[in-house]
């Protein structure tokens, strides 16, 4: 695309994670706009086109994707719908974002990946940390070697039940036909997608995956350990039934490590023998931004955006590893 071209938008889902983590950014975009927005429900489809003053919406997907005004598209909607529409919008050659996981499973992201990457098409997936200041810091320091040979990578994420897993209430993140390893999927993808990016691919992977409290019917508790190509190990352990929130990750050097958390605006954390440095980055309000701005500057013709399908595509691979599902 030519970066005279303003490139316009069209949301399928515009639901929770679209008020303001991600469709504003679309709208912020310096030569993108947001045309259009597609929920199933049309009246409130109807509401997020008022209240965005989104020109278009939609109750059908398909008659978006078939816009002509519509130049490209963002999918929002629970990963068990994604495969569906991103073949619909590949059929319509046009890019596309899909939000994180990619699919529910490696088979349905391979699916998704064949189809665009068969028409040279661009397709983006939502994993937006790869674009975040905070941590492109972290991976400015492993590249300058501040904590010298990486060894191993260690992530502890627990958190407790909330009120909607005890009261039995329908949630689609915790139905294992929708997301099997529930908040693993949701969740853990953006870990381990995120340390990919910063440590490179893993060849190798596995864990056990259970479910302890019988709330839901997704998988509830979940070890797994990796190595990648470089010989870096790594382990994590992801707990949705703890009596305690935690989320820290731990980057192991020989001549230092690096601490840092996945979803906390913590301080991200260098020790080395320089000393302990302590950083507060903090997250723009529309979390995308960066993201939105980095499709922006590939499509035009800029650099490559760092989250493309084939990352997510190995991501996605990794977590079935680690469920045993491959």
């Amino acid at each position: 695309m030519k970066e005279d071209k303003r490139i316009r938008w069209g949301i399928i889902g515009c639901g929770a994670v679209t008020e303001v983590k991600s469709g504003p950014a679309y709208q912020n975009t310096e030569g993108f706009e947001l045309l259009a927005v597609m929920r199933r429900n049309e009246e409130k489809a109807e509401d997020y086109a008022k209240r965005h003053g989104v020109p278009k919406f939609y109750s059908n997907a398909e008659e978006l994707i078939a816009d002509n005004e519509i130049d490209a598209v963002y999918i929002a909607t629970p990963p068990d719908s994604h495969k569906e529409y991103a073949l619909k919008v590949a059929a319509a050659g046009k890019p596309c974002c899909i939000e994180k996981p990619m699919a529910p499973n490696y088979s349905d992201s391979l699916e998704i990946y064949k189809a665009f990457n068969d028409k040279n098409l661009p397709l983006f997936i939502a994993y937006y940390r790869r674009s975040l200041p905070r941590f492109t810091k972290v991976k400015e320091w492993l590249a300058n070697g501040e904590i010298g040979e990486v060894r191993q990578i260690l992530w502890q994420l627990t958190k407790q039940p909330n009120e909607m897993d005890l009261s039995g209430e329908y949630n689609w993140r915790t139905d294992g036909k929708i997301a099997p390893a529930g908040y693993f999927d949701d969740l853990a993808s953006h870990g381990l997608d995120l340390f990919g990016y910063l440590l490179g691919d893993i060849e190798e992977a596995s864990g056990i995956a259970t479910n302890q409290m019988g709330l839901y019917s997704a998988k509830d508790a979940i070890i797994g350990q990796w190595k990648h190509k470089n010989g870096i190990l790594g382990t994590g352990s992801w707990n949705f039934g703890s009596y305690t929130r935690e989320d820290v990750v731990e980057i192991h050097g020989s001549k230092g490590k690096i601490m840092f958390s996945v979803f906390d605006e913590a301080p991200i954390t260098l020790i080395n023998a320089n000393g302990e440095e302590q950083l507060i980055i903090e997250h723009p309000e529309h979390v995308q931004e960066f993201h939105v701005k980095n499709i922006k500057d590939h499509l035009m013709g800029g650099k490559e955006h760092p989250s493309l399908g084939k990352s997510a595509l190995h991501t996605s691979w990794v977590m079935d590893r680690i469920l045993d599902q491959v």
